[in-house]
């Protein structure tokens, strides 16, 4: 039984340390040119700062937290993570918010706003935007008593945005398997990546819009999806009527919905997946992923040791560095846009619905 019990340990002490050396290597082999610590001497505070305001706001508002680490993949999955999600239409911008991907969908714009602002009190002109919504993802994973990550700091922010891409980069919530593959391919993140990142789907809500058609009238046959748990698909007929207004709320994970946890697979090993992108990973016959979803759902340590490879993968997409970009002074205008500022109106999302798969 000792032996079994120091073979296991062995396993994933072995995957630990291979894991670790991914995330070196990554970080190596980037021109990103990030480091953890590239505020040590010019804001050395940064990290308690927004934690601070993530904390605050998650006391009254425990949903922020999937909010903001969403919204930090919204971010890096359209054009990288350059804060291009932050910006508000202007003569110039076409904002990404509008896309509908995110329209009246993504939620945290205020919040975001209010750490730049504490963060600029403290350190002017310092800390770009881009590493507010990397380090609030991760304080967000924390709270919620999920792992926390080295998080590789030094990304500037964009001048830009681009409307045209969040529509084409952008998972959408009925994404067959393939579909979904092809979209993190795309952002260089492979098959446990997609299954690691869609895990943050243990917290959070979900509106009926982005599921309706999985309880009412599937496929046209006037069933409900047979990869729907029967018992679920009730529950969520009682909470979207069909034919409603789409905007009500549920939990995306049944058992611990505002825990940082492994439920989200063992969610889907019994068909309450609340998504169909959700669902599809573990229900679509012959998947790699299905054993993924199985050594997630078993081992809660592995699944965290895989998200926090799979976040810093992601958080170091097509980053600007250097002299690249800018440091916004306000992360919803590029700096000299100030006529905008005036009539400043940041998107508050009502919701947290979730478009994408994560």
């Amino acid at each position: 039984m000792l032996m079994i019990q120091n073979r296991k340990k062995m396993r994933f002490f072995t995957v630990k340390v291979a894991l670790c050396c991914v995330v070196v290597m990554l970080l190596t082999l980037s021109d990103a040119q990030l480091d953890n610590s590239f505020y040590k001497d010019t804001c050395p505070r940064v990290h308690s700062i927004v934690r601070e305001v993530v904390r605050n706001v998650s006391k009254s508002d425990p949903r922020i937290l999937a909010s903001l680490i969403r919204l930090h993949f919204h971010d890096c999955f359209v054009q990288g993570c350059d804060a291009s999600i932050l910006l508000n239409d202007t003569a110039t911008i076409v904002s990404e918010q509008s896309a509908p991907p995110n329209n009246n969908s993504i939620r945290g714009l205020d919040v975001v706003n209010q750490i730049k602002t504490a963060v600029e009190n403290a350190c002017p002109g310092i800390v770009s935007c881009a590493d507010i919504l990397a380090l609030a993802a991760e304080i967000s994973s924390v709270l919620a008593h999920g792992p926390d990550w080295k998080v590789p700091l030094g990304r500037r922010d964009s001048l830009n945005s681009s409307f045209s891409l969040a529509l084409q980069n952008l998972p959408g919530f009925n994404f067959t398997l393939d579909q979904l593959k092809s979209t993190f391919d795309r952002q260089g993140l492979n098959t446990t990546d997609l299954v690691a990142l869609s895990g943050a789907h243990t917290i959070g809500r979900s509106q009926c819009r982005f599921f309706a058609h999985r309880i009412y009238n599937f496929s046209g046959n006037g069933n409900s999806d047979p990869t729907l748990n029967t018992t679920l698909s009730q529950a969520l007929r009682a909470i979207c009527p069909n034919g409603g207004p789409g905007t009500n709320l549920t939990n995306l994970d049944l058992t611990t919905p505002d825990r940082f946890d492994s439920n989200y697979y063992s969610n889907l090993q019994l068909q309450n997946g609340l998504l169909r992108s959700d669902q599809v990973l573990f229900s679509t016959s012959g998947a790699e992923t299905i054993a993924i979803v199985n050594s997630f759902g078993s081992n809660q340590t592995l699944f965290y040791e895989h998200f926090k490879v799979s976040m810093i993968k992601m958080s170091i997409i097509e980053v600007l560095t250097g002299s690249q970009g800018e440091i916004r002074k306000h992360c919803n205008f590029v700096n000299g846009d100030s006529s905008n500022l005036a009539t400043l109106a940041t998107k508050k999302s009502s919701e947290d619905g979730m478009v994408s798969s994560i």
